[in-house]
């Protein structure tokens, strides 16, 4: 657990957009932490490829600068790989492992000692959704009002995941890689990524992501959720769904939507480790054939008519 302050930052930036397919809002908030390392990307269009949308959670620790580089940076590598229209799937991988490259040879970088989780969600033409992840952030699908996990929680204690550490070199203590890292695959880190007989994928710890593929039904596909694990920590996949589906229900606003879990998340004394870490959290609602107002409406009739 990190150092905490007297009282927490509860001061959140909050933004929302829309066009005629999605409607997003989000927000991350400090909370007891003496620093803020979250960092986030919402890309309504995805650079020139403007029927792609792309969204993105990074959760630091150990210092932000490897958060900030993959919230500029890994969207352009995505994009920009020669396989984005073709092989979307492949294109995610590329972008991960090129920017963890990128970050490893870059001299400001090289000799910092922070790291990041990714959570992605790319939303394409066709009505697709790609999610890719590294770490322990975490992407959630509403479908129906059931929640529907669209990423892994990459722990050392999951056996593929110990596997790999010990292959490499590594070991898992207390739960830790090595005592240390409390997650199995991240950007940065690289003092878990020296040995030079391995590829990027079988390092200790890797940037190496699981991507998952959703199709997006009309009449059923609600809404994603991507945040850092300062929410999941806190509330289960189908608590977080159902908060946001009453809280759409009553306020008809994704801002506050957001603002109102992290409030519900954030714990009254900074001495514990649930709901003192930083907060980020993205929710994106399908539109399709409606209007923000008719979306909202549609929402609301939902949640009389289907409640878990």
């Amino acid at each position: 657990m990190g150092q905490t302050l007297s009282e927490p930052a509860k001061e959140k930036l909050t933004f929302s957009d829309h066009d005629d397919r999605i409607l997003y809002a989000s927000s991350s908030m400090q909370g007891w932490r003496i620093s803020m390392e979250d960092a986030h990307t919402t890309q309504l269009k995805l650079l020139d490829k403007k029927e792609y949308s792309y969204f993105g959670v990074f959760d630091g620790h150990s210092g932000q600068k490897v958060a900030k580089y993959s919230e500029e940076n890994l969207h352009v590598r995505i994009a920009n790989d020669s396989k984005f229209e073709t092989d979307i799937i492949s294109a995610i991988k590329n972008g991960f492992l090129g920017t963890d490259d990128d970050m490893k040879n870059n001299p400001s970088l090289q000799n910092d000692p922070s790291g990041c989780t990714a959570v992605i969600a790319i939303v394409t033409p066709d009505s697709e959704i790609y999610v890719g992840n590294a770490g322990d952030s975490r992407a959630v699908l509403s479908e129906d009002g059931v929640a529907i996990p669209m990423s892994d929680d990459h722990k050392p204690s999951n056996p593929d995941e110990s596997d790999r550490i010990t292959e490499a070199g590594g070991y898992i203590e207390f739960g830790r890689v090595n005592g240390n890292l409390s997650l199995s695959r991240a950007l940065g880190d690289f003092e878990f990524k020296q040995n030079t007989k391995l590829g990027a994928e079988k390092q200790i710890v890797t940037a190496y992501p699981d991507v998952k593929k959703h199709g997006i039904k009309i009449e059923s596909t609600e809404f994603l959720v991507l945040a850092c694990d300062g929410i999941w920590d806190c509330l289960k996949s189908q608590d977080v769904v159902s908060f946001i589906r009453k809280n759409i229900a009553e306020h008809n606003d994704l801002k506050r939507a957001c603002e109102d879990l992290m409030e519900r998340c954030l714990s009254e004394t900074g001495d514990g480790s649930i709901g003192t870490d930083n907060m980020t959290i993205i929710i994106i609602g399908f539109l399709y054939n409606k209007t923000e107002t008719e979306w909202y409406k549609w929402m609301t009739s939902r949640y009389g008519e289907i409640e878990i």
